[in-house]
């Protein structure tokens, strides 16, 4: 069941009264030179997308020759790239795709940190991506699936030499920006987590604790834009609420095979209005790793879904590109439960409240789980 707003009541729109033919004769001449100069000045992908299409919305027009600072994250795929440059103004997402097409450039283009300027021309960013950034030494850092911020920051400190404080308030200044996160950019830690993604980077050596960071971020951005969150949507979710059970799958999961599952499960118990009770969940409401306590289980927090319905407030964790894909397309089950069940961390899954109590005690006979 999906709780929303009420639908609103239509009303039959008053037609507007006509213009005086005079009037509309001189708003046709008025939009036609805005157009001729809009297409002199900024070029027609700019005008395309200033006058939008059927049910398009306006946008702004950028002037060409501005230098934007452009991060390609690695494992990008061209068409995530083609819609951070058209966000930013640099060229249309078609151009650029067809000039990728063009010269067959889709595993060719390389990731890093260039510095490009608005109203490129399709061929000319290819040519740039493909030969690659010019920069000089760097540092390879490697962030794991599953940490979480303060974890990543800790671990950006250490690899990159950098202050930690420094890190922390690139994040908290606006420094850093990011389009995962419902409304303006976060300005708290938990605020960010699970906005920045785990994978193996080359940051170069001159890089200052923002641009280090926004490379974290806009990888995020890149690999959520290539799921398909249609399902997710459909049913009600937002991409948002995806990212925050993709961190709870992350959490939970140790073998590939159970993610679709504990997804399911996910699902399945928000459907039936049950608790969440997942003790990761717990876990990061009280800092720990691991070792809780009768007393943690009943911590006030919004993050103890043993207490609290519902999803967490924000991601728990960072998530990899398997638990995204797990969120957004969970197995098709009716489990309710799960239990790890042997020394791997693969869990039995099961919607019988009666066999999970039969398998979480065998779990614990086998020192499975406490």
């Amino acid at each position: 069941m999906t709780i929303g707003n009420p639908p609103e009541v239509e009303t039959e729109p008053t037609p507007p009264e006509p213009a005086p033919s005079g009037l509309r004769r001189i708003i046709g001449v008025i939009v036609a030179l805005a157009a001729v100069t809009a297409v002199v000045l900024f070029g027609a992908p700019f005008l395309a997308r200033l006058v939008g299409g059927s049910g398009a919305t306006a946008t702004t027009v950028v002037p060409p020759g501005q230098e934007v600072a452009f991060v390609v994250a690695p494992g990008s795929s061209a068409a995530a790239i083609g819609s951070r440059l058209e966000r930013v103004g640099v060229v249309s997402a078609d151009e650029f795709a067809a000039a990728v097409a063009d010269a067959n450039a889709a595993e060719a283009l390389q990731a890093g940190e260039y510095q490009l300027e608005t109203g490129m021309s399709g061929p000319d960013v290819v040519t740039v991506l493909r030969e690659g950034p010019d920069v000089g030494p760097t540092t390879r850092v490697t962030i794991p699936e599953g940490l979480r911020i303060v974890e990543i920051l800790d671990l950006l400190a250490e690899e990159l030499e950098m202050p930690r404080d420094d890190l922390e308030r690139a994040l908290l200044t606006g420094e850093v920006s990011t389009s995962l996160a419902p409304g303006d950019t976060p300005t708290t830690i938990e605020g960010w987590e699970g906005l920045l993604f785990p994978a193996t980077y080359e940051i170069p050596d001159d890089a200052d604790p923002a641009a280090a960071l926004q490379m974290l971020s806009d990888t995020a951005a890149d690999r959520v834009a290539e799921v398909d969150w249609s399902a997710l949507e459909a049913a009600g979710l937002s991409r948002y609420e995806g990212l925050v059970i993709a961190s709870l799958v992350e959490a939970e999961a140790r073998v590939d095979g159970d993610r679709r599952r504990i997804s399911s499960v996910i699902r399945n118990r928000l459907d039936e209005g049950m608790r969440l009770d997942i003790d990761a969940t717990v876990l990061y409401a009280v800092g720990k790793r691991g070792g809780l306590t009768s007393a943690d289980l009943e911590v006030d927090s919004p993050y103890n879904t043993r207490v609290v319905a519902g999803l967490p407030p924000t991601p728990i964790a960072t998530p990899g590109s398997a638990s995204l894909a797990a969120a957004a397309r969970p197995a098709n089950t009716d489990f309710l439960y799960y239990v790890v069940t042997n020394k791997r961390g693969r869990h039995t899954f099961t919607d019988d409240y009666d066999e999970f109590l039969s398998l979480k005690a065998q779990a614990q006979e086998d020192g499975l789980i406490p």
